[in-house]
């Protein structure tokens, strides 16, 4: 399933608590970004087709990253991309965009995803950590 613009930015807005879609729109771009310099392949691949055109170009031409980052230093990264922003509230901008994310693609699809990311990511997804 392909997401409209409106209705992905409509969930991330609400589950972000965000005030305004431009709020929404910016934790999305910066958390597709440093997510897409984690995904490879056809998992990114995939993922990118159920997003609207603009948020899966942001994640297939990612942000450069030397090596996976743990969920703790994804935060830290993503606070640092977002103007005043702190961990906490980045933590909120992440859990938004990652558990829309989770919607958007089918079980098996984010097993794949979680597969490529170091362990610790699920929570951020809205979903139980493996055990």
């Amino acid at each position: 399933m392909t997401w409209r613009r409106e209705v992905f930015l409509d969930h991330v807005k609400e589950r972000g608590a965000y005030d305004t879609a431009a709020e929404a729109e910016r934790a999305a771009r910066v958390v597709l970004a440093l997510l897409g310099a984690h995904l490879a392949g056809e998992v990114r691949a995939q993922l990118a087709a159920r997003l609207p055109e603009g948020f899966a170009l942001i994640l297939l031409n990612p942000l450069q990253s030397a090596e996976p980052l743990s969920p703790e230093r994804f935060v830290r990264a993503t606070a640092a991309w977002i103007e005043g922003a702190t961990e906490h509230t980045a933590t909120w901008d992440v859990s938004a965009v990652l558990s829309t994310l989770a919607d958007t693609a089918d079980k098996d699809l984010l097993d794949q995803i979680l597969l490529q990311l170091p362990t610790g990511y699920a929570l951020l997804f809205g979903r139980p950590q493996p055990t």
